[in-house]
């Protein structure tokens, strides 16, 4: 490729649509964003949709102001990521007939039709609820009859955004762990699995692997995208996945991601479930390699909405100088978090602090213990899935645009007894997975910048004490 040539990764996360612009070589040429809107459905308890259809404007637009700023420039490929979980249903015509989110749990009233949950967990390496697919599309054929009548396939977020660029229908298998009608473990889709949700077979899309080219893009589209028709469209995965790739690891390596939820990931080449069923087993879009999984939950968006609170205004660099000057640590937080081995999730939350209220307490106080939330329940999800798999190196990567706090980085290697080793372009990392996908796809070889920042364990007495407090707090607001 040439310093004219660029690639085009269309990310659809749970709370905006992203489109941006790189090089081969990784490098963000350009980002457009907008929020995801999102439409509730009193059909259900819990149930959100979104218009497929206007989310495809958004990214037509988005993609045009990213392109238009970029004059010369020539995209040779296209890819897409995706949240997980989340699918668009479609018609027989390939009309987009309704997206159903990550976060809608249409299906709820339904997790009980499983007669055997542990077959489920043991087939698809997750235990079966309503954050995934197959009951998604349960809740639609229960209670949305026009829907389902016209409904003869689904795909992913990011599997319907390559259909709209290329024509073809199909699904990827990093997204397709994500339904509950995939065999992990041996790679296909799984019949028994379609009888045990009572859902025909004739739903489930044509298998294609990550980093291989779907088609060429359609006329019509690059017309929209005032691109080169002669531009290819190439397989992503799921956001989790792509970023992982951003780090370029190996077998045995964990995978910290901080974005809106964290997981924390160990890559392995078997396959490996947990007796008590607190993780995830899925695919990764390395044909030979699968992500064990725990999570901490919804991290990052509870920092984003905390900043918003106290920090409305103010950039992240002033976040990091206040919290550079917090010395004490007398407010604690616990927000939510997950924690594998806990039942229950929390359904309270909040800070603890001395009584009265001191006039040393500042807004950084919040925030460091928001952040120190963050770290402690990635901590505890780490001892968990290392008691399952087994130990790791004496390092660990991260990446995503959590990791931005250096307070963060700072806490997880203090709190693990690791190095934390991030590569340049962590805050990117679905965008620069993507690319790499490209460049695999359109079998270019080029040069990364192989910077690579290590942040070493210190203090560590200090940070078993922070540990310590953080679970009495988390233990109180258990038992309110």
């Amino acid at each position: 490729m040439t310093a004219k040539e660029a690639y085009i990764i269309i990310d659809i996360g749970t709370g905006n649509v992203r489109v941006a612009a790189t090089g081969a070589n990784g490098a963000v040429l350009g980002v457009a964003r907008e929020d995801i809107q999102y439409i509730r459905d009193e059909k259900y308890p819990d149930a959100l949709y979104f218009d497929a259809d206007a989310l495809w404007k958004q990214v037509t637009a988005l993609a045009n102001e990213v392109i238009k700023a970029l004059p010369g420039i020539t995209v040779r490929a296209l890819t897409a990521t995706s949240q997980r979980e989340g699918i668009v249903l479609l018609g027989k015509n390939g009309e987009s007939l309704v997206g159903l989110p990550n976060i809608d749990h249409r299906g709820r009233e339904w997790e009980n039709v499983l007669p055997d949950k542990t077959i489920v967990y043991k087939r698809t390496g997750r235990y079966p609820t309503s954050l995934f697919s197959a009951f998604k599309l349960l809740g639609i054929k229960k209670r949305w009859k026009e829907v389902w009548q016209n409904c003869v396939s689904f795909v992913s977020i990011s599997d319907w955004v390559e259909f709209k660029l290329s024509g073809v229908v199909k699904y990827e298998h990093s997204q397709a762990s994500e339904t509950l009608l995939y065999d992990v473990e041996h790679r296909q889709w799984s019949n028994d699995l379609c009888d045990l949700f009572s859902l025909d077979r004739s739903l489930l899309p044509e298998l294609k692997n990550s980093g291989t080219i779907l088609g060429a893009i359609l006329p019509g589209i690059a017309d929209s995208f005032n691109i080169s028709k002669d531009a290819v469209v190439v397989v992503g995965g799921g956001d989790t996945q792509l970023a992982i790739r951003s780090t370029q690891p190996a077998v045995e390596d964990i995978v910290i991601v901080s974005g809106t939820t964290t997981p924390i990931l160990k890559l392995v080449d078997t396959y490996l479930l947990d007796a008590q069923q607190r993780t995830w087993t899925s695919r990764d879009i390395v044909p030979g390699r699968l992500v064990f999984e725990a999570n901490a939950g919804v991290t990052g968006l509870n920092f984003q909405r905390l900043k918003e609170i106290f920090y409305p205004n103010e950039d992240y660099s002033v976040i990091e100088q206040e919290l550079a000057a917090t010395k004490d640590a007398f407010c604690m937080a616990s927000l939510g978090s997950l924690v594998a081995d806990e039942k229950t999730p929390l359904i309270k939350g909040g800070f603890v602090f001395p009584a009265p209220v001191s006039h040393q307490l500042t807004r950084g106080h919040f925030v460091w213990a928001t952040i120190l939330d963050i770290a402690c329940s990635i901590a505890e999800n780490y001892t968990i899935l290392c008691d399952v798999a087994g130990n790791a190196p004496d390092y660990v990567w991260a990446c995503g645009g959590g990791l931005q706090s250096v307070a963060l980085r700072s806490l997880l290697a203090g709190l693990l007894n690791k190095k934390v080793q991030v590569r340049k372009g962590f805050e990117q990392a679905s965008v620069i997975g993507g690319a790499l996908i490209c460049n695999e796809a359109l079998k270019a070889s080029v040069e990364f910048d192989d910077t690579i920042e290590v942040i070493y364990p210190q203090q560590q007495q200090y940070y078993a004490g922070l540990f310590k407090e953080w679970k009495k707090t988390r233990a109180l607001f258990r038992n309110i």
